[in-house]
C-alpha cells in the first residue's frame, strides 16, 4: 500500500470533497481520483460515500482512517528522529486542553518548552472534552488532559490534580452578599446559572450533583465558549460553577472576581493525562509529557494554580 494514497486519502475525508482536497494538496482532481480508486481497488472495498454535498467515509473507509492516520503520524514523527542532530530533540507535539485548564497551565506550560527545548514545536488544540477525546482516538493528538478514568480505556491514563468547582462571579455582583466566602449546593442551585452544554462533562457533574439533592439548576443560559461565558458573567446575566482555572489570567485572579466555595457539596473534577504506551511516544512527546506533568507540578506548588490537589 502506498503511503502517498493514504495521504491523500485522510486529506480527502478532511475536506470533504475531492475538489477541496485537490486544492489542499496541489494535484488534478483525476489523478487525486484515480489514486483514490486504486486505493479502493487494494482494500477490496469502498472506502467513501459520495454525494451531492459532498464525501463521507463508509463504515470501512472510517476503519481505515483511523489507522492511516495513525500510520501518518508515526511515519512523520520517525523522519523527525532520523533528521535531528545527535543529543537534541526536535518535533512536533500536539497537546490537546480544555478551555479552563488553559488558563491555568497553557502560557507556562508553552514557556518551558519553548525555554528548555527549541527544536519542539508545540500544538496546543483547544477543544472540548468530547472533541479531545476523539481527537486522541484517531491519532490527531500525542498528549491530551481529559476528565474521567476511563475516557480512553486504551491508551494510559496518569492523574494530574483534582480540581474543586467554585461558584464564579464579579465582585460587583448584587447576587451573593460581598461578606459571602461560601455558599450551599442549594443556594447555588437558586442563582442564575450561565453553563455549558449538556454535551459539555462539567455540565452533567454539576447537574449530577444537584439530582443527588433533589435540587434543580435555575439555568438562563448555556454557552460552550469560555471567554463569551465569562463575559456574560461579569456582565451581571448570571453566575457560573467552574473550576477556579476559569477565572485565571496570566496565572493571576482576573481582576475584581470572586470564587464561593460550595460548602456541603464534594464538587471535584479529576484530571487525567493520556498518551499512548510511553515506549511508542515520539522522543520529543515523551519529552512533553514529562515537562508538562512538572509544569503542572511547579503551578501547584507554588500556589498559582489554586483550587486543585495534586494527584501524584
Amino acid at each position: 500500500m502506498d503511503l502517498r494514497q493514504l495521504k491523500y486519502f485522510v486529506q480527502i475525508v478532511d475536506s470533504g470533497s475531492l475538489a477541496k482536497a485537490s486544492r489542499q494538496l496541489y494535484i488534478a482532481q483525476p489523478a487525486l481520483s484515480q489514486q483514490l480508486s486504486k486505493l479502493e481497488a487494494e482494500v477490496g472495498k469502498p472506502l467513501l460515500i459520495r454525494s451531492s454535498k459532498g464525501v463521507t467515509p463508509t463504515e470501512n473507509g472510517a476503519a481505515l482512517l483511523h489507522h492511516a492516520r495513525f500510520m501518518l503520524r508515526q511515519l512523520e514523527q520517525a523522519l523527525s528522529v532520523a533528521r535531528q542532530e545527535p543529543g537534541t530533540v526536535h518535533g512536533m507535539v500536539s497537546v490537546g486542553l480544555a478551555a479552563t485548564t488553559i488558563c491555568a497551565l497553557g502560557v507556562p506550560f508553552v514557556r518551558r518548552i519553548r525555554e528548555r527545548y527549541p527544536g519542539i514545536v508545540l500544538n496546543v488544540v483547544e477543544g472540548m472534552s468530547g472533541h479531545l477525546r476523539q481527537m486522541m482516538q484517531t491519532g490527531q493528538l500525542d498528549l491530551v488532559i481529559l476528565f474521567a478514568r476511563d475516557a480512553i480505556p486504551e491508551l494510559v491514563a496518569d492523574p494530574l490534580v483534582d480540581e474543586e468547582l467554585f461558584v464564579l462571579l464579579p465582585t460587583h455582583s448584587k447576587l451573593i452578599a460581598q461578606r459571602r466566602v461560601k455558599v450551599s449546593i442549594a443556594e447555588a442551585a437558586q442563582l442564575p446559572l450561565i453553563l455549558p452544554t449538556s454535551m459539555h462533562g462539567l455540565r452533567r457533574r454539576i447537574v449530577a450533583e444537584f439530582e443527588q439533592r433533589n435540587l434543580s439548576a435555575t439555568v438562563v443560559a448555556e454557552i460552550d465558549s469560555l471567554s463569551l461565558l465569562l463575559a456574560c458573567v461579569d456582565e451581571g446575566i448570571g453566575v457560573t460553577i467552574k473550576p477556579m482555572a476559569a477565572a485565571l489570567q496570566a496565572g493571576q485572579l482576573r481582576k475584581g472576581w470572586r470564587c464561593l466555595a460550595i460548602s456541603d457539596a464534594n464538587m471535584k473534577r479529576q484530571n487525567f493525562l493520556y498518551s499512548v504506551v510511553p515506549e511508542r511516544l515520539s522522543p520529543a512527546a515523551a519529552v512533553v509529557r514529562t515537562e508538562l506533568k512538572e509544569t503542572v507540578k511547579n503551578l501547584v506548588q507554588s500556589g498559582a494554580w489554586k483550587g486543585v490537589e495534586l494527584l501524584y
